[in-house]
């Protein structure tokens, strides 16, 4: 079964750290480029930022850089999120999503990170 599961979301205090994985399950993540997208109450979902499955280039949103840094452990079919200095307005549901072809366009289920004193 095909699948990708995120953890790691949580609650945590202005300037604080997190960092998110996405796990796939029953396909491998080397041919996929990957993306970590978020939805906060009432907005559209938006990319935050993504990396490619050839050369490893990554692209960030303008209101995520320098604090966020994507990353992939194909051994463990895995990539993470890792969340700097966050500010209360990345509260939001992160999810991860694994594309290939349009076939085989994958999203999680999602993790919510919550950013308040």
């Amino acid at each position: 079964q095909v699948q990708l599961v995120e953890s790691g979301g949580g609650l945590v205090q202005p300037g604080g750290s997190l960092r998110l994985s996405c796990a796939a399950s029953g396909f491998t993540l080397d041919y996929y480029a990957i993306g970590w997208f978020r939805q906060a109450p009432g907005k559209e979902r938006e990319g935050v930022l993504c990396i490619s499955s050839s050369d490893g280039t990554t692209y960030y949103a303008d209101s995520v850089k320098g604090r966020f840094t994507i990353s992939r452990d194909n051994a463990r079919n895995t990539v993470y999120l890792q969340l700097n200095n966050m500010k209360p307005e990345d509260t939001a549901i992160y999810y991860c999503r694994a594309y290939y072809t349009a076939s085989r366009d994958y999203w999680g289920q999602g993790t919510q990170v919550t950013v308040s004193s």
